[in-house]
């Protein structure tokens, strides 16, 4: 694991143990042998608990008013949440997000420090901005294999500069403890109320859908809710 990209994030002890004790306890899990795509379902949540952001804002496509609400957790080193995001995601976007019946929120689950990394860049890149931030997870999606497993503080500089940061700027995103610390916040909340334990991992109008599904399997999944 690249040290530096180690060092810019978790800047002293106080605040590694912190912003890494839910990522920690959740790959340790995965270690022992829970699969992404294995795990039983669990029962469905309630609204409540989805439906508001606990520290960071919610990045969300489709109308406020959609019949039909998905959230969606996923790390961005996941090699399930990119194969759904270019198999799957992009057509539920055209098909039911674009039309009008779906509302679809992403939000961070990073398995790993590379995967946290990503989180930070597409928030500080998108301003708020939730096309903007979905364009940077695609972007960090597609090239998933290239800044998880190669030169990883090379390649966010690289997107970052194509988005119109400077080197500098990057830096400064991945520096950012104070989003760090709101998205390890967001994590915990996830991990010990909504009992996430895996990604990806859907909720469907309340309804927790595990693993990486196809667009048949989903839109069956969407369309059932559109009926009720």
């Amino acid at each position: 694991m690249n040290q530096r990209l180690i060092t810019v994030l978790q800047p002293n002890r106080t605040t590694r143990r912190a912003a890494t004790l839910v990522l920690a306890s959740i790959v340790l899990s995965l270690c022992a042998g829970l699969s992404p795509l294995v795990l039983p379902p669990a029962a469905a949540q309630t609204i409540d608990q989805l439906a508001k952001p606990v520290s960071l804002p919610d990045m969300a496509l489709g109308k406020d008013d959609a019949p039909v609400t998905i959230v969606e957790f996923a790390s961005l080193t996941c090699p399930h949440c990119a194969d759904f995001n270019k198999d799957v995601f992009q057509k539920i976007r055209q098909n039911f997000i674009d039309s009008g019946k779906v509302r679809y929120i992403f939000r961070e689950f990073p398995l790993d420090i590379k995967a946290a990394a990503g989180a930070l860049l597409a928030r500080c890149i998108s301003k708020g901005d939730a096309k903007k931030y979905f364009a940077v997870n695609d972007l960090l999606f597609y090239q998933q294999a290239e800044w998880v497993l190669k030169n990883t503080t090379e390649t966010l500089t690289r997107i970052g500069k194509q988005a119109g940061l400077s080197a500098p700027d990057v830096d400064a995103c991945l520096k950012d403890q104070a989003v760090l610390d709101k998205i390890a916040a967001d994590q915990k909340y996830a991990s010990e109320i909504l009992k996430i334990n895996s990604t990806p991992t859907f909720f469907i109008n309340g309804e927790r859908v595990v693993g990486e599904l196809t667009f048949e399997k989903f839109s069956e999944k969407i369309n059932s809710k559109l009926k009720n």
